[in-house]
Formats: C-alpha cells, structure tokens, sequence
C-alpha cells in the first residue's frame, strides 16, 4: 500500500474489530433457551430478565480494587431475576446464566477472515497497536477468544492502566510503545465519546469512527476527523489521507 504520512494506526476492539454486541445477544437467546426449558419460565419472563441484565451492563461501573467481575455480572443476573421472579436465592440460577451468556458469548467473538487479510496488508505498511476500554479479565479473555494478538505490535488494555480512553495519557502511553509520535497516528473506533474523544485528546493525526448503524447525527460531538461503515474502509482511506497530505507538502 505504501504510506509515507501515517506511522501508526489504534484499533479499538469491541464493535470495532469483533461484533462483541451480536455475541452479547447470542448469549442472551441461549439464557433465554435455558431459563424457559430448564426452569420452565414463560418466554417473557426469559427475556424481560435478559432486558434487564443488558440494561445494568449498559450503566456499569466497575473498580477492579473493591470488586471482582465475575461477582459483579452475576450479581446483575441476581438482581434480574429477583427483580422479575421475586423471591430469594437465586444465586446459584444467576451463576449458571452467567456463565452460559459468557461463554457463549466467546464463542462467537472472531475475528472475521476479512479483517485478517486487512490487518496483515496495513502491518506491512504501519505500526499496528490494540487499544481497548474495559477490565482487564474481560477484555484479555475477548482477546484471547478472537485470537487477535499476532496481528498487532502491541495491545493495551485500558483496565490495565492508570486512566482509559478518552484521557490523553493513555494515547501517550501507546505512542512510547510503538516508538512513535501522536502526530504520526491514526485512531479507528466506534465510539465517540472514548475512541474519538480520546483521539481528539492526544493530539493524532485522525480519527476514523466507525458508525454501522446508518446516518448518524448531523453534528456528532465530538467530531472525528473522518466516518465509515466499515473498518475494511480504512485501507483506501489512509491511502487518500496519505495523498492529501503528500500534495499539501
């Protein structure tokens, strides 16, 4: 491909690189599976619990010092399923939903064999570093499950660090990694208040965000430098990038 202006390139992973939200939901029709075959409960019931176990993964707030994860989300199916049922106990039924939601949900998490192919051309070219939110058991478990590792120069986990995206540090941190500036980098993510933000932060080169969900707002905030559907858009985008800058120079 041949790059000249761009040195380095982040990737966020969940939703980006992996569809961590259709496994999520993959995992979820199986508890569905199991709570009404099992434990014979109505299909709505199944799924108002599993609305409700989305909704407090969606508002979670984790501290790796004061709390496990795995406690943590059982919990949440706890509460769900009291919340739903009533009653008392449910902490065994909420370790098995747990954990069948969990590894279900890893299973499902690949890497497809286009985004292979992607990776290996652009590491030909660029530096490539892995740069993702979340804690560090959950999310070195995602990695190990897409089996990502060989297609990066490093990967850095946010739950590993002091701070996490959007805090400029932690962009810092990955540039030292690679031996490069923020300037000679680009972040591709799909989230804009952490991926974006954060990029917007550290001062890169570009943003890419990644919206696959059709016309996104008129005047996102914040605002990244550029929008694709698709990661396997960023070739030809670097590529005009690449240009762009080589003419203006």
């Amino acid at each position: 491909m041949g790059l000249n202006c761009v040195r380095a390139v982040f990737f966020d992973l969940d939703n980006t690189l992996i569809d961590t939200a259709g496994a999520s939901w993959r995992g979820m029709l199986e508890v569905i599976k199991l709570l009404q075959s099992k434990y014979h409960y109505y299909k709505e019931e199944a799924e108002i619990t599993c609305d409700k176990v989305q909704v407090k993964l969606s508002k979670e707030c984790f501290h790796p010092y004061s709390t496990c994860i795995t406690d943590l989300r059982t919990s949440h199916w706890e509460d769900a399923i009291q919340e739903t049922k009533g009653g008392a106990d449910h902490r065994k039924l909420a370790e098995e939903c747990y954990f069948l939601w969990k590894s279900t949900r890893l299973q499902h998490m690949t890497l497809a064999e286009d985004i292979k192919a992607m990776l290996t051309e652009l590491r030909k070219d660029v530096r490539l570093l892995l740069l993702t939110n979340g804690d560090r058991q959950t999310q070195r478990e995602k990695i190990e499950a897409c089996a990502c590792q060989s297609y990066f120069d490093a990967i850095v986990v946010g739950g590993e660090q002091k701070e996490e995206k959007p805090a400029p540090s932690i962009f810092y941190h990955c540039c030292d990694l690679l031996g490069v500036q923020p300037g000679d980098c680009v972040m591709v993510g799909d989230t804009l208040e952490t991926d974006i933000q954060g990029g917007l932060n550290a001062g890169l080169k570009a943003t890419v965000w990644i919206n696959k969900s059709g016309p996104g707002p008129l005047t996102p905030s914040p605002v990244p430098h550029y929008v694709v559907s698709s990661v396997l858009e960023l070739p030809a985008l670097l590529q005009n990038l690449d240009r762009k800058v080589s003419m203006s120079a």
